[in-house]
């Protein structure tokens, strides 16, 4: 199999047209919004499916010993961890995990717990379970996006069993530190809850020396007994269409309760996906540090975009992740994204979904030219309002 190579991130790839949700779904508009990149996975990544395609029989998947091999040396080359094969849970996507925790350790009438703004789907999952919601704003302090602790405290209630957690955290961008996620999983210890951490993005931090993933399957031992930690190669190296991501859950009677509670509702892990995960973990590398570099130039230039050449918006620090995080509520307009599609033909994400009106979340992970043109078109439209 071939190393993963350079590969040409300006290169403009027609999507219309190839049933992308992301460029079909609204095809008059100019896409900047869902959690796609425009880049080719690696070719590392294709030989592997392209390769298993000409097997010719694509029959009822299990993981294979490559596979679990790879998953082992990411976990031990990434995150520093030893874990056992059996420590790990298959998965079809990590949306679907977050239903089958809630259903796994909430009875109707208990609550889920989350800070926003988060990705949609944490805001929605404990209907899957009949269970309420437990929002709680993140807080700004010093121009950073931080975890509220006054706030959780006084929210969180005995009924209360489950935090979902994104780290790194979309759409803010932050990574947080380990005392953060150790205060977190203190939290959750002294009331009770399950952990469940959606680490999809940790592959994705643009400057590990400066910002290190804390795993929390990494959290001290007797932690583990409440903590799920959520997994995949899918946002790093744009398979997300493929359907494969990973739960390591540590404690064994953990692992078992939400095992149990997948019953027959999820479906099964299609075979091309399996292998696509195993080439992106064991020889993907290279690539993903050439994807790091490009996404942070492009992280750059939003940014730098953003609080020189549009007044009125603001923009964190970006820490993680290929999406911008804009705050829009000095435009005094009722909703921004509504706006931009408007007067810019962009279609970003709405922070209403996030949990945070007057937001827009901004798809950096395209080419260059193609993040200059987008913001472009909302510096445009913003002088429609002066």
């Amino acid at each position: 199999m071939r190393m993963a190579s350079c590969i040409d991130f300006d290169q403009i790839i027609p999507r219309r047209g190839t049933g992308s949700l992301k460029w079909d779904k609204f095809p008059t508009l100019d896409p900047f919004w869902v959690a796609d990149m425009d880049f080719t996975s690696p070719e590392v990544i294709i030989d592997a499916l392209q390769k298993r395609v000409g097997h010719g029989v694509m029959g009822y998947a299990l993981p294979h010993t490559g596979l679990m091999d790879s998953l082992l040396e990411y976990m031990h080359n990434r995150h520093q961890l030893t874990i056992e094969q059996e420590q790990i849970v298959h998965l079809g996507g990590l949306v679907p995990a977050l239903s089958l925790a809630a259903r796994a350790f909430g009875q109707p009438g208990d609550a889920v717990m989350t800070c926003t703004p988060i990705y949609p789907p944490f805001l929605g999952v404990q209907h899957d379970a009949k269970m309420n919601l437990i929002s709680v704003p993140h807080t700004i302090h010093a121009g950073r996006w931080e975890f509220d602790w006054d706030a959780m405290e006084t929210a969180v209630t005995p009924e209360t069993k489950i935090f979902l957690l994104s780290n790194p955290q979309n759409p803010l961008g932050r990574v947080f530190t380990s005392k953060e996620i150790e205060q977190l999983a203190s939290f959750c210890d002294r009331h009770d809850l399950i952990l469940i951490s959606d680490e999809i993005h940790c592959d994705l931090i643009l400057d590990d020396q400066k910002t290190p993933h804390i795993c929390a399957a990494g959290l001290p031992e007797h932690l583990q007994k409440r903590i799920i930690t959520l997994l995949a190669p899918s946002k790093t190296y744009n398979i997300a269409g493929l359907g494969y991501a990973f739960a390591v859950i540590r404690d064994d009677s953990l692992r078992r309760k939400f095992i149990a509670a997948r019953g027959h509702t999820l479906p099964e892990i299609n075979c091309l996906a399996y292998y696509a995960a195993e080439a992106a973990y064991r020889h993907g590398e290279p690539w993903r540090q050439e994807l790091i570099a490009y996404l942070g130039k492009n992280r750059d230039t939003v940014t730098d975009f953003i609080r020189t050449q549009t007044p009125g918006l603001v923009i964190p620090d970006i820490e993680a992740t290929y999406l911008a995080w804009i705050d829009c509520r000095t435009l005094e307009v009722e909703n921004p994204a509504l706006f931009f599609e408007k007067e810019a033909g962009l279609y970003l994400s709405d922070g209403n979904y996030f949990g945070a009106p007057g937001h827009v979340r901004f798809n950096y992970g395209c080419p260059h030219r193609r993040v200059l043109e987008g913001l472009q078109k909302m510096d445009r439209a913003l002088v429609t309002l002066a």
